[in-house]
């Protein structure tokens, strides 16, 4: 049993009752919200209750409108300012989003969540196919496939679109001829790769943020595709390419010189390729020759391969939270493609998804 009273400021908290068994706590995150009008305060506070001579540890005041969302945000701020005292400044993911693709408005559109698959509603309203989903470093915009009309005709053509946040509008990205898709950010935001038909054989290309100025990194016999950017150092690019006959994973500097296969243990299909948050781990599926697609984290120097999924399903896309404990992907375990999430040890699975078919989903910097 916990003390019958819950406090609403410090002055309040009964430390003896909370430190003491059965209770037994160490921290106490406590407060009290007032609202006038159309106004909402919200007082919030964690105190160490075992040292009662000590002054909070968080003390803040948030302040807004009064709805439910509003609410719900500032408790997620709250929540996020613990772990971050808790984990010596470790970015806590309450306030962080998830974008997706989702089929669920009759056609293939950008989606958005928040973390724990709360607030699902569609972005894009673009009619036709839109695919993964990349947020920018700032989560000010989300990079996309799109299949928009080339201007003159019926022919649907496999573009990049970015789609701002701030307006909810698509900003002006040129047009290339071929298949154009699978974007990814530059950690700085200032360059984005992805792959091209528009030399004939799809290959990588670097373009500046709007666009301009693209330069072919690639040169192979084979289709190059799936970057992924080491978003520690900037330098390395982890991608998918079946010059040897089948997808392998390899890696490269991002211009493209250093290009390198990563040879695993077993053979069998390596796909969408993901970096951990301190550069140092690989999330990637792979379909082992007497498998089907699975969850695999790889630690970059040595090669040791953690396997996270093992399922009859195919479980694919891995994408990871900003503080490197949680990945969320795409699976079939239910029957329908879902989005789920978990631990990055592959533990605690939890869907997020459930109407129509979801897929490719990419969690926000912050």
């Amino acid at each position: 049993m916990n003390p019958l009273q819950s406090p609403g400021t410090p002055a309040e908290v009964d430390f003896k009752g909370w430190s003491d068994a059965p209770a037994s706590a160490q921290l106490l995150a406590f407060g009290n919200l007032s609202a006038s009008g159309s106004s909402l305060e919200i007082q919030a506070w964690l105190n160490d209750v075992r040292n009662s001579s000590l002054p909070p540890v968080i003390g803040k005041v948030y302040r807004g409108d009064v709805t439910d969302a509003q609410v719900r945000t500032f408790a997620h701020q709250f929540a996020d300012e613990i772990i971050g005292k808790l984990s010596g400044g470790l970015p806590g993911i309450a306030s962080t989003q998830v974008a997706f693709v989702s089929n669920r408005s009759g056609n293939k559109e950008i989606w958005v969540m928040d973390y724990d698959g709360e607030n699902q509603h569609q972005l894009t309203q673009l009619h036709t196919i839109s695919l993964t989903p990349r947020w920018s470093p700032d989560a000010s915009r989300i990079a996309f496939t799109c299949y928009a009309q080339p201007g003159s005709g019926s022919v649907l053509t496999a573009q990049i679109c970015i789609e701002s946040m701030t307006t909810n509008r698509l900003i002006s990205w040129p047009r290339f001829r071929g298949t154009n898709a699978s974007p990814a950010w530059s950690p700085d935001g200032s360059q984005i790769m992805f792959m091209s038909s528009m030399y004939g054989n799809p290959e990588l290309f670097m373009t500046d943020a709007s666009g301009a100025r693209p330069k072919r990194l690639t040169y192979s016999n084979g289709a190059n595709t799936s970057p992924s950017w080491n978003p520690k150092t900037g330098q390395q690019v982890a991608f998918v390419s079946d010059r040897g006959g089948i997808p392998q994973l390899y890696t490269m500097n991002s211009d493209g010189s250093n290009q390198v296969k990563i040879d695993l243990a077993d053979k069998g299909y390596v796909i969408d390729p993901a970096w951990s948050p301190n550069g140092q781990l690989l999330a990637f599926s792979w379909r082992r020759p007497n498998g089907n697609y699975d969850l695999y984290v790889m630690e970059i120097v040595s090669h040791e391969l953690v396997e996270l999924t093992r399922d009859a399903a195919r479980n694919e896309r891995p994408s990871w939270a900003p503080d490197g404990r949680h990945l969320v992907f795409e699976s079939t375990r239910t029957g329908t493609r879902q989005i789920w999430s978990m631990l990055a040890d592959g533990t605690d699975a939890r869907q997020l998804t459930k109407l129509g078919q979801n897929e490719s989903p990419n969690w926000s910097p912050k």
